[in-house]
């Protein structure tokens, strides 16, 4: 057997266990050298998002320590990277997990076949999703564009027992040099913010797994019915630790599955939610255009307001609707949003304002820690109504009947916005704490009025809507 090394080149799945590239590279023998390149591709994400993925990152690298190897990080364009370090190691391949979002596949092909015309080994593996995209079908060998079917597609299929992290990892005679992770300033963006933002964050393997421990444990019963209500602490949370692999879905998977065999009410639900994922990189794979433009053709002439003021008030979370603001200013302290108030905010953005949802998207991928290209773009074009599985062109989620709904002791509105209190929380005086000081917040100044009353915004909306319905039917 060659005693050759392998390079490791880690993205998006910063953990031990449930690792099928990592369980493989194992079983060879070899030495392995882990590494993490800050490659264009991972630069131009988000502020938050990058923030975080230092600290995902920090957070890997003791894990690595512990099992007796090390994280060789470096920067620059992926090929040049991996082509220097086959040099100076001499590896004789690299593995990596599959990505599926354009920029990366576009970079991931290149790599491959670069490596290979140099006769050097490039092997890539599944572990992000359940299922890979291109192995689940319609009947008709297609893909699939609405969510029901999909999920029914892929329900009974065989998952995988995730495997055990491994004890120990053979490491190299002689470790290349490595860039040391504060010299990349990854959260440099976020200034202020980050000292908000991080004591909300579980960063790591060990924190998601005690996240799904107590899920499972404490929530998943009632999982379904209490799920939309922001102020409960009903959901997983996962999402933040799935965007950076620090916790694999087929162990998320298999204890769900326990939970529901068990007789757990909401596990099939929370299932779904888990699918739900994959489905939005299942599109995305098949049709890459959903991250950039209407993913319906005939939505491409709807005519979509671009930034304004007003969007710039709906991203400040001032724009007098406190389901809205509360929302907004949720995401800019602790870096995530509900699922429930997601969808509110969405809805009010691109149909109360008539603004793109793309202004709501980017705004998204730069203020949140679980950003997820697929997830990002599939839910902002269901609500805005252009993309698959979408809300019908009349559903308008009115802001205030959400609340009263989901919200109806005020508590979540409270918890995040200090105006409405006399005594405000912690949180809702963070986020005055966290916002650029450019913006001119100020926590005694009064709630603004409503930018537009509930029911005009509704009906210039259907009126949008009609309007680009009679234009088509013509």
């Amino acid at each position: 057997m060659s005693a050759a090394p392998l390079l490791l080149w880690f993205r998006r799945d910063l953990r031990l266990a449930d690792h099928p590239m990592l369980s493989r590279a194992v079983v060879s023998g070899r030495p392995l050298i882990p590494l993490f390149i800050l490659d264009p591709e991972t630069e131009a994400i988000g502020a938050a998002a990058k923030w975080r993925l230092g600290l995902s990152l920090a957070d890997f690298a003791a894990r690595l320590a512990a099992v007796g190897s090390r994280l060789i990080l470096r920067r620059g364009p992926a090929l040049p990277v991996l082509e220097a370090l086959l040099a100076e190691t001499g590896a004789e391949g690299v593995h990596w997990s599959r990505l599926y979002d354009p920029a990366s596949k576009a970079r991931d092909t290149a790599v491959k076949a670069a490596l290979k015309a140099r006769e050097v080994a490039a092997v890539s593996h599944d572990g992000f999703l359940l299922h890979e995209p291109m192995e689940v079908q319609t009947g008709q060998g297609s893909y699939y564009k609405v969510y029901t079917p999909f999920w029914n597609a892929v329900r009974g299929r065989d998952v995988s027992s995730p495997d055990a992290a491994p004890k120990a990892l053979a490491a190299p005679d002689h470790w290349p040099a490595s860039e040391a992770l504060d010299s990349w300033q990854m959260g440099r963006a976020m200034w202020r913010g980050a000292a908000v933002c991080l004591p909300y964050q579980a960063v790591g393997e060990a924190a998601a797994r005690d996240r799904l421990s107590v899920f499972v444990a404490d929530k998943i019963n009632a999982y379904r019915e209490s799920r939309d209500f922001p102020a409960r602490d009903a959901t997983s949370r996962l999402s933040e630790n799935l965007t950076y692999g620090e916790i694999g879905p087929r162990l998320i998977w298999h204890e769900g599955r326990r939970a529901m065999q068990e007789g757990a009410a909401g596990a099939e639900h929370f299932l779904k939610e888990l699918v739900w994922r994959e489905f939005a990189w299942h599109l995305l794979h098949h049709t890459p255009h959903i991250a950039t433009q209407n993913w319906r053709e005939d939505w491409q002439a709807f005519p979509w307001q671009g930034d304004s003021a007003a969007a710039e008030r709906w991203r400040r979370g001032m724009t007098g609707e406190p389901f809205v603001d509360a929302a907004m200013r949720e995401m800019y302290v602790t870096g995530t949003m509900h699922n429930r108030a997601r969808m509110i905010v969405g809805s009010y953005l691109t149909k109360h304002l008539l603004t793109d949802w793309r202004v709501g998207q980017v705004w998204f991928a730069e203020c949140l820690t679980d950003w997820d290209p697929a997830a990002n773009a599939m839910g902002w074009q269901w609500v805005a109504g252009s993309g698959p599985d979408a809300a019908p062109y009349f559903r308008v989620f009115n802001p205030a009947g959400q609340a009263e709904k989901f919200d109806p002791n005020a508590l979540y509105r409270r918890r995040f916005i200090a105006e409405l209190s006399r005594s405000p929380p912690p949180e809702a005086c963070q986020y005055f704490e966290a916002v650029p000081r450019r913006w001119g917040l100020d926590p005694q100044a009064p709630y603004p009025a409503p930018m537009i009353a509930l029911e005009a915004g509704r009906a210039r909306a259907l009126a949008a809507y009609a309007a680009r319905n009679a234009e088509r039917n013509t």
